[in-house]
């Protein structure tokens, strides 16, 4: 495998290493490290790519791996869910307030959650992997990521809905 061939096949998902780096280590600094860090080991073994069956999902399992334990070795405890996909330029500014202001109380209810949940939301739901890859990700049965993720999009509609009814908790 060339360079141009390796290029070719991890540029569809360079950007989803990042973004799960960064969900994990909050530190964009940190998340490019370990993006770049696990691009390097797969160039490094480039001979062995050919025998894995999805290199995405074998690249963020890597990227998973090396973000815990770049966290383990600072004894970090503090993982935090920061998120700012969503963009719609096309909205109000009223619009665009209710909005940046429920994702802030998304991140927030978010951040409560149980780690693994945070990691399935973030894969499922932002990510858009499906469940048989996830379950590769994270080394889980498909019906364990199904009934976690139901929990935490539960755990956040109730406090999200709680909030807004009620002020806040």
């Amino acid at each position: 495998m060339n360079q141009k061939e390796f290029l070719e096949l991890v540029s569809p998902f360079k950007d989803k290493l990042f973004r799960l780096a960064k969900r994990l280590l909050v530190s964009t600094e940190e998340a490019e490290d370990a993006t770049q860090e696990v691009l390097i080991k797969l160039w490094n073994n480039k001979a062995k790519i050919p025998t894995y069956k999805n290199v995405e999902a074998f690249s963020m399992t890597m990227t998973k791996n090396y973000c815990y334990d770049k966290l383990k070795s600072k004894q970090s405890q503090n993982l935090k869910i920061v998120h700012s996909n969503y963009e719609d330029k096309q909205v109000g500014v009223q619009k665009q307030v209710e909005l940046n202001d429920s994702l802030q109380w998304v991140e927030k209810i978010m951040e409560q959650l149980p780690e693994q949940q945070r990691l399935i939301v973030q894969l499922r739901d932002i990510e858009a992997y499906d469940f048989d890859e996830i379950s590769k990700i994270l080394d889980m049965n498909p019906t364990a990521i199904r009934v976690a993720l139901s929990r935490a999009r539960k755990t956040i509609r109730e406090k999200l809905t709680n909030t807004h009814n009620y002020g806040i908790k």
